[in-house]
């Protein structure tokens, strides 16, 4: 099959097109053809060697977020049948080799495709979708009425991130750029903050939490916070600095994703329902991975980024 390697750590160039051995799946497994693969800032960090620590080592394949068809199952699988689409984000943090025409992954890290989503806008949910949903609905469990600020509001995780909260009624303060605001209020945003030219802690106060999608606002981000108000910092850990200053009156709180069949099912129900919407910013073929990874990182448009292995 044809897949993208790296024999390296380091920047774009180091992504290869290559051919590899099909993977096959054992029991509990199914075999996916993929469709398209959604990139993620993960996928480069990984790719320049700063992943989860110690844990990824080239040569490896990146890729995480999968959209395809049922190539084969394994024994015990009863959830899908050869020929079935679906999505699913296997294996994270380990690797899932989704840069790639076929993966394996057990049965349950996928979902089946709601078919009011292309396999381009299918495979940019999980991840990021995931990682909206676990922030909004797990880690901080908004409900209706609490008013909730999402720095970083128009990115891959940041537009789903504003729907599924307004989805639960909540208020939905969103950071974004001023020529993102239209946008970004048809999703759902009571209130867009510019935040070029905006303080948002001279136009808010007593929330109930902050999510800080854009990395470096946690410190300035506690002082909107209502006393027992909870501050969220994705995809990494919390600083001993910032913990301290939070003191015993404010909570922060570190966030890494993880595969989630009930999260996903939560959001092919909302995209079912029609009050989730996912975009797609720009679809590469995969022998273009390498121009992808330079586009995503340079990318501040909002949606996603996504590959395409299978024409639809």
């Amino acid at each position: 099959m044809r897949a993208i390697v790296q024999h390296t750590f380091g920047g774009p160039e180091v992504l290869e097109l290559a051919e590899l051995p099909t993977p096959e799946p054992i029991a509990t497994e199914v075999q996916v053809r993929v469709h398209a693969a959604g990139v993620n800032p993960v996928d480069f960090k990984t790719r320049a060697g700063q992943g989860v620590p110690g844990l990824l080592e080239p040569p490896l394949t990146v890729g995480w977020d999968v959209a395809g068809t049922v190539s084969a199952v394994g024994l015990g699988v009863t959830r899908f049948r050869v020929g079935d689409e679906v999505l699913g984000m296997p294996w994270f943090p380990r690797e899932a080799g989704a840069y790639a025409e076929y993966v394996t992954a057990p049965s349950r890290h996928f979902v089946a495709r709601p078919h009011t989503l292309t396999f381009a806008e299918a495979a940019a949910l999980p991840l990021a979708g995931l990682t909206a949903w676990q922030i909004i609905v797990d880690a901080l469990a908004l409900q209706a009425g609490d008013d909730v600020l999402i720095h970083g509001a128009a990115g891959g995780v940041g537009h789903l991130a504003v729907q599924v909260a307004k989805a639960r009624g909540a208020n939905v303060f969103a950071g974004a750029r001023a020529e993102q605001a239209e946008w970004l209020r048809e999703l759902g945003a009571d209130q867009v903050i510019d935040y070029r030219e905006q303080r948002f802690e001279q136009l808010l106060g007593d929330l109930d939490a902050v999510v800080d999608l854009a990395g470096g606002l946690g410190e300035r981000s506690l002082g909107v916070l209502r006393p027992g108000g909870q501050l969220l910092l994705a995809a990494g850990g919390v600083p001993d600095e910032l913990r301290a200053a939070a003191s015993e009156r404010r909570r922060v709180t570190g966030f890494l994703v993880e595969p989630d069949p009930v999260g996903l099912a939560g959001l092919v129900a909302l995209v079912e329902a029609g009050r989730l919407q996912v975009h797609v910013d720009a679809v590469v073929e995969l022998e273009r991975a390498a121009e992808a990874h330079r586009l995503a990182e340079d990318h501040h448009g909002g949606g996603k980024i996504v590959l395409r292995v299978v024409p639809e």
